[in-house]
């Protein structure tokens, strides 16, 4: 099978997002081949180079969705904005381009602007027809004709926001969009459409590919809209986080207006009911994200949960170390029974000072006890930084008289060691001097995730994978992860989480319990081994639902037939062609071991082994040395027995199940 795989600022980059579990994808189904359509966010990204691709990674297509000048237009006051006005942008399109463009662009500006009615399940109402209708017309237009660029930087494309912003039915916020909003917002759409203009739409590049998976909605399903729009492709999206939510949450941070800001919540929120209604399977990684799934419009019979896959091995020692400790009567792991850890990224979301506020409780109950915090390395991340001395100096205040350290000392260097007695430690994992990630988990007996804001809680699962008891707030999806192997709390809540913190320091026991059926809530569920597995059953699941055959690999432009389309070894007589149902031949496109009109156009390296076999419908007229030497009888067509699965052979590509 032929995988399409779409990423948007991450695999096959050596940076970024969702790169660990699509590698791990690619390395752990060998029997596939993957093609990579990945979409790149920065020039430091390209610089830092791609992973190591495994052979059957046949072709790498990437494409920028960026510029230099996007930083300036970000930071653009409203003298700087129309200084960039494209003001002839339009003339890249004749008269009746012009006129196609202003429709599609006037039918997805009224979908974006105004919101369905009161009671309207998303996705049902004339706004998703609109959005749908203007997409695809601009796709189709881009990829005739190109131009998309200066189109939507052009004095019409503004003409046409704005009329759209000042129509009956739209919001008062959108109805109060100056002329610099309606050019910020142009500007920002046209950075999201990008992807129209690639040249990826063709028999050789997404054409050829006999399933689309993307590694995310947003941008990086828009390549995989479109192949199902010009070659029916099927498309798989698979989401670990929510892009309308990730949107929703860093909006507040730009220098956008509330018109600009809501005229962009529109036009994702109109983007993912878009993709989830095409979109042949969605995977969410849990039942959080499922769940804004739902509530955009995806339909549940159509939603598959599939955990993320994390190495298990690079824990199990310690894990297993836990576990001979409690089966013994041991208190603990490595790490001293006192001691809280957390671990994970110095930012806001990870609420810190929820953290240290509540240890300030904790000590006053149990003297003794220690807190550890392992951050990632900050250099270079000037905000990351920021908030890390910002964390130093309040527990500075709360743990007055030496209470706080950085590793050797109180200089706060990070560096960690032994000689250090502070109430709580700031230390780096996974530097040169520092821990490295298991040895964090082991440092202590029980594990705080303290964050307001959280996806799938990756900290949270290596914590589990090393038997330790945890206590997290109730956040994204920790209830889903933890399952009643931890204690739980609300966030911003320092009472709450002392109480936990303290009530697991003072019961042994009930932490040994806990970290051993974390453990196995962790073997079972969140291992890479099950999330391979359950791609390659989808993968098989979705290949036997789709046609073996897809018409327009046989019909040229006009609807005719393309001579020699379909070569003779298609219609060669097999003994699987009169076993079973129809299911024989769609399992020749599912394995990939089927002819080219059954699976899809295949690769070079694929004509270089031979000759495809596999299932193959009984035909008329061709005759064959059987494995004995001797040649097969003709076989006429004729009557067939009930439930057998037979195809009618006439002209190249006029066979029909």
């Amino acid at each position: 099978m032929r995988i399409g795989l779409l990423t948007d600022g991450g695999y096959p980059y050596a940076t970024g997002e969702s790169g660990l579990w699509c590698d791990r994808l690619v390395h752990g189904l060998p029997q596939h081949e993957f093609d990579l359509f990945a979409l790149s966010r920065s020039a430091h990204q390209e610089d830092q180079g791609w992973v190591r691709l495994p052979h059957h990674v046949s072709r790498v297509r990437t494409a920028p969705l960026w510029t230099p000048d996007d930083g300036t237009l970000r930071g653009s006051g409203e003298r700087g904005l129309l200084a960039r006005l494209v003001t002839g942008g339009e003339q890249s399109y004749g008269r009746r381009d012009r006129r196609r463009f202003a429709d599609h662009l006037a039918a997805l500006a009224a979908a974006v602007c105004t919101p369905d009615e009161p009671g309207t399940a998303a996705g049902t109402g004339p706004g998703a027809e609109l959005f749908a209708e203007g997409l695809y017309g601009l796709a189709e237009l881009t990829r005739e004709r190109g131009g998309l660029h200066l189109a939507l930087r052009s004095e019409a494309a503004v003409r046409i926001l704005e009329a759209a912003s000042r129509a009956r039915g739209t919001g008062r916020t959108v109805q109060s969009a100056t002329v610099p909003d309606l050019l910020a917002f142009a500007a920002e759409l046209e950075r999201a459409l990008r992807p129209l203009s690639l040249d990826w739409y063709d028999r050789e590049s997404l054409g050829a590919v006999d399933l689309c998976h993307a590694a995310s909605g947003g941008a990086a399903a828009l390549p995989g809209l479109l192949a199902k729009r010009f070659f029916g492709v099927p498309l798989l999206v698979t989401e670990h986080g929510v892009p309308l939510r990730a949107h929703y949450l860093t909006s507040s941070d730009t220098a956008y207006g509330a018109p600009v800001r809501a005229l962009l919540a529109g036009f994702h929120g109109r983007l993912a009911t878009e993709v989830y209604r095409q979109a042949a399977l969605i995977t969410p990684g849990n039942i959080h994200v499922r769940r804004w799934q739902r509530r955009c419009g995806a339909d549940p019979a159509r939603q598959r949960t599939v955990h993320p896959g994390m190495a298990a091995e690079r824990f199990g020692p310690l894990g297993e170390d836990a576990e001979r400790l409690d089966a013994t009567g041991g208190r603990d792991g490595a790490g001293g029974p006192d001691t809280l850890v957390w671990v994970g990224r110095i930012e806001p979301a990870k609420d810190l000072s929820t953290l240290l506020h509540a240890f300030a409780e904790v000590r006053r109950a149990e003297p003794d006890a220690r807190l550890r915090v392992f951050g990632a390395p900050v250099e270079g991340d000037e905000a990351a930084a920021a908030h890390l001395a910002r964390c130093k100096a309040l527990a500075a205040r709360l743990f007055p008289g030496g209470g706080t350290g950085g590793g050797t000392g109180t200089d706060g260097s990070g560096r960690s060691g032994a000689g250090d007695v502070g109430a709580v430690t700031f230390e780096e994992v996974g530097g040169p001097d520092g821990p490295d990630l298991a040895e964090a988990y082991g440092a202590g007996g029980v594990i705080v995730l303290s964050s307001t804001v959280e996806g799938f809680p990756v900290g949270l699962v290596e914590a589990m994978f090393c038997g330790r008891a945890t206590v997290s707030t109730d956040v994204g999806a920790v209830v889903e992860v933890i399952g009643g192997t931890g204690l739980v709390v609300p966030p911003r809540n320092p009472g709450a989480l002392a109480d936990a913190c303290v009530a697991l320091l003072r019961d042994p026991e009930r932490r040994a319990r806990l970290g051993a059926a974390a453990r196995a809530r962790a073997l079972e569920l969140f291992t890479v081994e099950q999330n391979l597995a359950a791609f390659r059953a989808i993968y098989l699941e979705l290949m036997s639902r789709t046609p073996v055959r897809r018409e327009a690999d046989t019909l040229d432009a006009h609807g005719d037939p393309l001579p020699f389309a379909t070569p003779p070894e298609a219609h060669l007589p097999g003994p699987w062609a009169r076993t079973g149902a129809c299911l024989g031949a769609a399992a020749a496109g599912a394995t990939g071991e089927g002819t080219e009109s059954g699976a899809g156009k295949r690769s070079d390296r694929d004509r270089l082994r031979g000759p495809a076999t596999g299932p193959v419908p009984a035909a008329g007229g061709i005759r064959l040395p059987d494995r004995s030497g001797e040649p097969e009888p003709q076989h006429t067509r004729g009557p067939e027995p009930e439930g057998v699965c037979a195809v009618a052979v006439g002209p190249a590509g006029s066979g029909d199940a």
